[in-house]
């Protein structure tokens, strides 16, 4: 049986020259193995000092039951303001109450069914692009993923097709702007104020500004449409038409472009980066794609037909465990702390690793295997609620992990359904961690019709 790829990890000691240097190329192989079976590691550099914590009682205390106490690092989200701003992403605090209370309503329980038709029709028009490549030949399926993820993202959002222009426009920079963006700038180790130089490429301030200047378009004409009554009835109109229950206030255009930021690259990104996993891992494991295809045999538009999709949902949430797009999340104390018995002082660096956590050796069985039916193991059971974080926990639980829900495994069974995918002989990926876990080299993939 094939084993799911995992990147080689770092020896135990390294100098910090070469440790920040292995960070920005990579945040995986950066780790030394030992974080695969430690429950907390802690990390010194002259400018900060860390603490990797898979303890899941740690977890629980940082995401669960102290969230107040442990804003989110600006050291990651400085490198990200270019693009987001002030999204709800990167806001601490009071602010970050108020852009929840005004944006949660979108992604209730019940939106999902109206969002349905339009991840149906985005569903439908990647079913017939790929239908035009699918002949047996390697193809690079990481950029049909993204393309597939980003059409959900604005018929949802904006009832506009990736073909739209603008739609077009916003997805083509994005690609370029996620290849100029390190995971890391001179923010994450210098700490300043918001005037600091951060040193970005003038081509990630480029594209960063052509981004916001194109979804700044898309948001004030919806305005326009809502005051003139012709808005759709999806997400943006949703959002933009919800008070916060304390002030009465809406959001601002400004205020609306962050989080629509956020939105793309949060929806998108980590969407694509799911989907891509996931048909790799099928790829190598057809009989789960037999599964697949038997029970979405009869799938229709029908929201209710989701129920049906069972064997899709445990495959998807077992690539969201091996490849979780999102593999570390940075945390900051607000006073001194003890974290198993050893004192960790304020303004020290939490570190939330779902990366290692989900392949955490004491804690999962066979942690390193593809295995959708680990779900319903007691292991299965009890990892999913003390170590399985592919959307966070708690207060900042990702607004649309329900709605990723219902894309990924929906995506998965169209797909499925229609075509069979192998993996391209010699080209196994090989993952590392930018804003998402992507493959260095790509996910290469022979697609022929079912």
């Amino acid at each position: 049986m094939t084993k799911p790829p995992k990147p080689e990890a770092r020896p135990d000691k390294v100098s910090l020259r070469r440790y920040v240097r292995l960070f920005r190329q990579d945040i995986l192989s950066a780790q030394p193995a030992r974080l695969y079976r430690a429950w907390m590691a802690e990390f010194k550099t002259p400018f900060f000092r860390s603490y990797m914590c898979n303890d899941p009682a740690l977890v629980r205390l940082v995401l669960n039951e102290r969230p107040d106490d442990f804003p989110k690092s600006d050291r990651v989200g400085a490198g990200l303001r270019p693009l987001l701003g002030n999204s709800v992403f990167l806001t601490n605090g009071e602010t970050w109450k108020r852009q929840r209370l005004i944006i949660d309503p979108a992604f209730e329980g019940g939106r999902l069914r109206d969002t349905f038709p339009a991840m149906w029709a985005a569903g439908e028009a990647m079913v017939a692009r790929v239908e035009h490549y699918a002949n047996g030949e390697p193809i690079e399926f990481e950029q049909e993923a993204s393309h597939a993820a980003a059409d959900v993202i604005f018929r949802t959002l904006f009832s506009i097709p990736i073909e739209h222009n603008t739609a077009a426009r916003v997805f083509h920079e994005f690609r370029l702007h996620q290849r100029t963006m390190p995971i890391l700038n001179l923010a994450a180790f210098v700490p300043g104020p918001r005037w600091m130089p951060r040193f970005f490429r003038r081509e990630t301030k480029r594209t960063a500004k052509v981004i916001r200047q194109l979804i700044s378009s898309l948001t004030a004409e919806r305005l326009t449409e809502i005051k003139a009554g012709t808005a759709p009835d999806d997400l943006a109109t949703k959002i933009m038409t919800t008070t916060d229950p304390q002030t009465g206030e809406k959001f601002s255009v400004e205020e609306m472009v962050d989080q629509v930021a956020i939105f793309f690259l949060a929806g998108h990104e980590t969407s694509a980066s799911a989907l891509a996993w996931t048909l790799y891992l099928l790829a190598t494991h057809p009989e789960w794609q037999d599964k697949i295809a038997a029970e979405a045999a009869d799938l229709t538009d029908d929201f209710s037909q989701l129920s049906k999709l069972k064997t899709a949902r445990d495959v998807f949430r077992e690539g969201l465990r091996l490849y979780p797009p999102v593999p570390m999340m940075v945390r900051e104390t607000t006073c001194p702390e003890t974290f198993r018995d050893r004192p960790v002082k304020e303004g020290a660096q939490v570190v939330l690793s779902p990366w290692h956590l989900h392949r955490h050796e004491r804690l999962w069985e066979k942690p390193d295997d593809f295995d959708p039916a680990r779900w319903h193991t007691e292991n299965g059971k009890a990892c999913m609620r003390e170590a399985f974080i592919p959307f966070s926990s708690g207060a900042r639980v990702c607004t649309g992990a329900g709605f990723a829900m219902v894309e990924g495994p929906l995506l998965l069974a169209m797909l499925v359904r229609k075509f069979r995918f192998e993996p391209a002989p010699g080209r196994t990926p090989i993952p590392e961690a930018h804003l998402t876990v992507r493959s260095a080299n790509g996910i290469w993939l022979m697609i022929t019709p079912r």
